[in-house]
């Protein structure tokens, strides 16, 4: 069932294009991995799909509702709600401590102080930043910042997770612990993964592959009607050994 769906998606910055007439189709529960060189369109695509930004043309549905018609407290709302978002390097607030930035989302949901900590340090716990909980953003390192932001952005248990190079600020470990967490996510929960990467290693935790070149789907390589057999079977030994 096709749970995101993109067409003719164009995005300008001034006079330089960032997406050219992009389609797409992102079914339930799977997890999609966009790639191509810098400056391509990735993380524009992503943030279209995700109601951060308004596409100047082209149409973006979530579950059958069209996003980019929304407002912008709609969108709010629905990232509050239905989407999760990570970025590279994390954006925590630097007044709260790591149990109290991944409780927010929780608290601005309506849930009580002691209900939305104790599913924080749940989540804190699978991330394997609990020994953190209780220390602000400053007082630790960029690795577990970043772990932290990924459990803010689990913590309301998404249908869609859309992450942005989250591996980037990681060691190799910790990096291979959030991308095994996200592989099992989209099993057991059936939660919907978008990652924005130039990692192939990373890209290889995905069910499929999208190829952004200069702001267009490339159709030589993993786009959104075929998949390359030998990345194919790369991406379920990865996804099998998770």
């Amino acid at each position: 069932m096709t749970l995101l769906h993109a067409r003719g998606l164009e995005k300008s910055y001034g006079r330089t294009p960032a997406l050219r007439g992009v389609s797409l189709d992102i079914a339930h529960g799977e997890f999609v991995a966009v790639t191509g060189p810098s400056g391509c369109g990735k993380s524009t695509l992503l943030h279209s799909l995700a109601g951060i930004l308004a596409p100047d043309a082209g149409e973006v549905h979530f579950d059958g509702r069209r996003l980019d018609d929304l407002t912008e407290d709609a969108r709010s709302r629905l990232r509050r709600t239905e989407f999760g978002v990570l970025f590279q390097f994390g954006g925590l607030v630097a007044e709260l401590t790591a149990a109290e930035n991944v409780a927010l989302p929780l608290l601005l949901g309506g849930r009580s102080r002691r209900e939305a900590r104790t599913t924080a340090l749940t989540w804190l716990e699978r991330l394997g930043v609990a020994d953190v909980a209780d220390s602000l953003p400053g007082e630790t390192s960029g690795g577990q910042q970043q772990r932290c932001a990924a459990a803010r952005a689990l913590v309301t248990e998404p249908r869609v997770l859309f992450a942005d190079e989250p591996t980037g600020a990681l060691d190799a470990l910790a990096g291979e612990q959030l991308l095994g967490l996200l592989s099992r996510l989209t099993r057991e929960q059936g939660t919907t993964v978008v990652l924005v990467t130039h990692e192939p290693r990373v890209a290889g935790y995905a069910d499929r592959e999208i190829v952004l070149r200069d702001g267009e789907v490339d159709s030589t390589g993993l786009g959104v009607t075929g998949f390359d057999t030998a990345a194919t079977r790369l991406t379920a030994g990865n996804r099998g050994a998770a």
